[in-house]
Order: C-alpha cells, then structure tokens, then sequence
C-alpha cells in the first residue's frame, strides 16, 4: 500500500458509501461537501482506483469501490470496539466471550451449551438473540466471536464461516396436565386432536415437524406459533397447548414449567451449530467448545440431566 495512504481519507469514504452520497455524508460529518470530496479523491489518487462513479444525481460504487467498503466495515467495527477493550485491559484480566444466539435454538439448551467454558474465571460472557442471517453479518464484521445456531451456515465465500455440529437431540412433545391424558392417547394421532403449539417456520426444527407431521398424514390443531422457544415453553405452561422439545429438556421442562413427556418422535432431531471464523490462532473458549462437541461430553443423551 502506497505510503500516501491515509486511515481519515478512507473513513471519509466510508461514511459517503454508508450515507449514499456527499451532501448526506458532508451534513452527518458537520464538514463542506467540498472538503469531503477533496478527500475521497485523495483515497482514490493513494489507491489508484476509482471507488465512486457518478450515475445520473447518484454516487455509485465501483467494484473496487464495494471491496473497499467491505474491508473498510471490518475495519471500523474493530476500531468501534478498542476503547472498550484497553478499559477492560486496564481494570484488571478478562477473557471475553461475544456470541450470537439465533433465535431458532432452544434457549434451555444455551446454557448446556455453553457449560465447558462456564468455570473460566476470568469469564466475561456477552450473548446477543437476534436473526439467522444478521448474525452471520455481524461474525462477518468480526462483532461476534461466534453463533450459535439450529442449523449450519449456508456456503458462502464471501463470509468465510466454518460451522461445526455440537450436537443432536430427539423431539419428544410435552404436555400441561390439562392436556396430558388426551396426548397420550393414540399419540401422536392425539396431535390432530388436542391444541398445538409450534415454534415459526423461522427456525430450521418446523421444516424437520411439518415434514414428519405430513409423512404421517397427521393434520394437526395448531393453537399458537412462536418465535422464541422461551416464549413457546411458558405458553404451553399456562395450559394453551402441546409443545415439541429437545428430549434432552424433558426434565427440565417438567421441573420448571410443569409439562410432562407423552411422546417422543425419534426421526425428528433437533441440531446444535457451532458458527465461526476459523483463523490461525483461534479464541481458546472456541476452542474449547469445539473439543467439547467432537468428543461427545457436551450435549448428554440422558433425558433425566437437568440443563442447569
């Protein structure tokens, strides 16, 4: 890179690309069109590309322009997160841990998840639920050290993610007492009959349902969908209905919420996904986790372990 470079010129740059134009990147800068102008043109001169070209009123970017306005977000992301890092630095060691929580992952298993790097003393656990894909953005950007997800990431080159399986776990169904005997009876016939609760086509476990529900011609009364599994258990608690759940959960679901198991479904499985960047030295709670799922101790068959 030519010594002319200079870090201001493409942060210039890249509030013009982010705001769509000079006069909105001039008025959130509080600086002369003129001078931010001046400035993208200096970026340009030091890389010897042009990065905007002018499309009737509109600014465009160029190919180059859209490659450097990619490495330019990972670069402003970092720079957005050092002052908290040198204060976290100075106060004393820590070791800090930013996931992402797809919000199509049963949330009682998180924690279970979570539990090989649980005792690190110098922990400092930051979790953000949000969407699928705008989580890969964010681990894209280098925000998220890792996600944790109900499916892998899809392939794309661009995002260079690798995901690895932490775990599986049957589906069993669960039932408030109001309902029980009835699931019971003739499951998982019985599932056309009492009110069903459902998480949204969102997460990756509905498709794995709709599809064992239509190989076994089973229409089923559906009473609520949900979103968040969270949200989905505490419904199910308050009578509304019969719920799917990871079987690995039954014992908590039964502690915490009151349902009870009155079925399984063996061929629907729900899936646990380890999403990250994969880099020369790797986070060493990654790490972790990682050796954790490939040897098996991380997700315990057993039906009867609580997740906490």
């Amino acid at each position: 890179m030519s010594q002319s470079f200079n870090y201001r010129h493409l942060y210039y740059f890249w509030v013009v690309a982010k705001e769509g134009g000079m006069a909105r990147a001039a008025e959130r800068l509080d600086m002369a069109v003129q001078t931010i102008s001046a400035q993208v043109r200096e970026l340009e001169k030091s890389l010897g590309v042009s990065l905007l070209r002018a499309e009737g009123r509109n600014l465009m970017l160029t190919e180059a322009g859209v490659a450097a306005l990619h490495e330019a977000d990972h670069i402003f992301a970092l720079g957005e997160q050092l002052p908290q890092r040198v204060r976290e630095a100075a106060s004393g060691p820590t070791l800090r841990l930013n996931l992402g929580i797809s919000d199509g992952i049963a949330k009682l298993a998180v924690h279970r998840l979570l539990t090989p790097v649980l005792d690190e003393p110098h922990l400092r656990l930051l979790c953000h639920e949000g969407e699928f894909q705008p989580l890969l953005g964010e681990l894209a950007l280098h925000k998220l050290h890792a996600v944790l997800a109900d499916r892998p990431a899809p392939p794309n080159p661009a995002l260079r993610t690798t995901s690895q399986l932490l775990g599986t776990s049957a589906i069993g169904w669960y039932a408030p007492p109001l309902w029980a005997q009835a699931a019971r009876h003739e499951f998982p016939r019985s599932l056309a009959v009492v009110p069903v609760l459902l998480p949204t086509e969102h997460a990756a476990l509905r498709a794995r349902i709709d599809h064992w529900l239509e190989r076994e011609r089973i229409r089923p009364r559906i009473a609520g969908e949900f979103e968040d599994s969270a949200l989905l258990s505490t419904f199910a608690a308050t009578g509304m209905g019969v719920m799917p759940a990871p079987e690995t959960l039954g014992a908590h679901l039964e502690q915490t919420h009151g349902l009870v198991p009155v079925g399984t479904t063996p061929e629907v499985h729900e899936q646990f996904h380890l999403i990250y960047s994969a880099r020369k030295v790797m986070h060493p709670l990654l790490t972790r986790l990682l050796e954790a799922g490939a040897d098996g101790t991380l997700w315990n068959p057993d039906p009867t372990r609580s997740p906490v």
